[in-house]
């Protein structure tokens, strides 16, 4: 009995281990239909009701995947710049990004601070529910590392400026830009991208669509850093991953 339970174990095992490889190559070419996250907001009450003119009865996701190339590249540029100025140097994780955030959280300070790559951050929004857990940790360090063997820089890139959060109901650059400023993502200003990457750690809370003094702010930190990153020399390098 108990090798028998063991054997159907190891099988059940295996069984999601080659489904998660599947599904992460043909990721790595199709856009994903949805998200798990998308299907919550769709689900739930508007969050952050009258910021993004999203009513009751309107509760359809806004999302439209953009290749690489049909977006602005000062998009990508904010985005790191914003998020992960390590993006091209990492293996999925940062180390040190991670130790400034555990010592950062541990000095007592009322906003937490958090460490997480755009690669973990991809495998989050793309593959994993929303919520906190030790499990759900634990997968998105697997989902991580296997994006990072299985896809190259760019694809990650695409894919987070796809399905990041931007919004209530709002996902991606191509829905974010049509939103909140009437336009398509490729016609981006340096201006416009570090607003909408800046929002990104709580954009039900910073307002792309009416910026208040704080989304002023971290949208004047990213375009400082955007210029430290040698701008589109940067973007160069990405696209030739």
């Amino acid at each position: 009995m108990a090798r028998h339970a063991g054997r159907l174990t190891l099988q059940v095992v295996v069984a999601l281990f080659l489904t998660s490889v599947a599904w992460v190559l043909v990721y790595r070419w199709v856009s994903p239909p949805a998200t798990w996250l998308m299907l919550e907001r769709r689900a739930h009450a508007p969050v952050g009701k009258g910021y993004h003119g999203i009513r009751e009865d309107d509760r359809h996701v806004r999302y439209a995947f953009k290749t690489l190339e049909e977006v602005s590249p000062q998009l990508p540029l904010a985005l790191v710049a914003a998020e992960d100025q390590r993006f091209l140097l990492h293996h999925g994780f940062d180390g040190d990004a991670l130790l400034k955030a555990a010592k950062s959280n541990m000095s007592g300070k009322k906003q937490l601070r958090g460490g997480s790559t755009i690669s973990q951050q991809v495998a989050k929004n793309v593959f994993l529910w929303h919520g906190r857990s030790y499990v759900r940790k634990a997968a998105e360090a697997y989902f991580t590392l296997l994006i990072e063997l299985l896809w190259n820089k760019r694809r990650i890139m695409e894919m987070y400026l796809n399905v990041a959060e931007m919004g209530d109901c709002i996902f991606g650059a191509e829905a974010a830009s049509q939103q909140y400023f009437h336009k398509s993502a490729s016609k981006l200003t340096p201006q416009e991208a570090a607003l909408l990457a800046g929002v990104l750690p709580n954009p039900l809370r910073f307002r792309a669509s009416n910026p208040g003094p704080q989304a002023r702010l971290k949208q004047r930190r990213v375009l400082r850093r955007m210029r430290q990153l040698r701008g589109s020399v940067y973007v160069r390098e990405l696209m030739k991953e």
